[in-house]
C-alpha cells in the first residue's frame, strides 16, 4: 500500500522517470540552456543581418557563448551563495535567541501554532515538544516565524551546471558555421543553423516543462516564441545598422 501511494505521490508530481535522477539540478540546467541559446542565436542572426563573413559570425558567436557564459554561472553561483549564507545568518541569530531568550521564543512558537487553530492541552504538548530539541525549534522558527529554508543545493555545483548548459545548448546555432568553416557547404547556413536552433529550442522547452509541471506543448511554443522573437529583432537592427554604418 505505501509503494502504491509513493507511486501515485511521484506521479502526480512528475517526480518519475529517467530524469528523476537529475532534477535537483535540471532547473539550473534548463535556464542556462535558455538563455545560451537564445543570446547565441540573436548574435547569429543579427551577424547575418548585417551581412557579415561567416569567420566573423564564429568568433562574435564563441566571445558571447564564453563570455555570456561565465558572466551567467557567476550571478548564478554568487546569488545562491548569498542566500545560503543569509540563512545560515539568520539560522545562528535564531540558536543566540533560543539561548538566549527562551521565554520569549517559547511564547512565539505558542502563536505560531495557535494561530494554525491549536488550542488548549494540544497546544501546549506542540509546544513542550517542538521546544524539547534546540535543532527542531530553530528549524520550526525558520520555517514558521522567518519563512526561510535550507538551500541543499552547492552554488558551485549550480555554477558549474549553468555554464555546462549554456555552452552545450548555446553552441548549436554555431554548429553549422563551424562546419562550414572546415568543410564548405553549398547550402543557406542561416537557414540550416535556423533549423538546428528550433530543434535545439524543442529540446530546451520540452525540459522546461518538465521542471515547471506545465503542458509540454506550452514549454516548447514559449520557447520557441522566446528565440524567434530575439532572433528577427536582432537580425532588423543588424540590417539597420549595416545601412546606416556602410551606406
Amino acid at each position: 500500500m505505501e509503494n502504491k501511494e509513493a507511486y501515485n505521490e511521484n506521479t502526480l508530481h512528475k517526480h518519475t522517470g529517467f530524469l528523476k535522477k537529475y532534477e535537483k539540478y535540471l532547473g539550473e540546467f534548463v535556464y542556462g540552456g535558455i538563455d545560451g541559446c537564445v543570446t547565441t542565436f540573436a548574435v547569429v542572426a543579427g551577424s547575418v543581418g548585417a551581412g557579415l563573413d561567416s569567420a566573423i559570425i564564429i568568433i562574435l558567436g564563441f566571445a558571447n557563448l564564453l563570455a555570456d557564459g561565465f558572466a551567467m554561472s557567476v550571478g548564478a553561483y554568487l546569488s545562491n551563495k548569498t542566500r545560503k549564507d543569509n540563512y545560515n545568518k539568520h539560522k545562528q541569530i535564531e540558536y543566540w535567541e533560543v539561548d538566549n531568550l527562551p521565554e520569549l521564543e517559547r511564547e512565539e512558537i505558542r502563536v505560531i501554532y495557535k494561530e494554525q487553530g491549536f488550542e488548549g492541552e494540544l497546544l501546549e504538548e506542540v509546544v513542550n515538544v517542538i521546544t524539547s530539541d534546540k535543532d527542531r525549534w530553530v528549524n520550526v522558527m525558520m520555517k514558521e516565524e522567518l519563512v526561510m529554508f535550507d538551500e541543499d543545493k552547492s552554488p558551485l555545483v549550480i555554477g558549474s551546471v549553468t555554464y555546462l548548459s549554456f555552452i552545450a545548448i548555446g553552441i548549436i546555432p554555431l554548429l553549422i558555421y563551424v562546419i562550414d568553416y572546415i568543410y564548405t557547404i553549398n547550402n543557406d547556413l542561416f537557414l540550416l543553423s535556423s533549423i538546428l536552433t528550433g530543434i535545439g529550442f524543442i529540446i530546451i522547452g520540452w525540459l522546461k516543462a518538465f521542471v515547471n509541471q506545465t503542458p509540454f506543448w506550452k514549454g516548447i511554443l514559449e520557447t520557441l516564441l522566446l528565440g524567434s522573437i530575439a532572433a528577427i529583432v536582432a537580425y532588423f537592427i543588424g540590417d539597420f545598422l549595416e545601412r546606416i554604418i556602410i551606406y
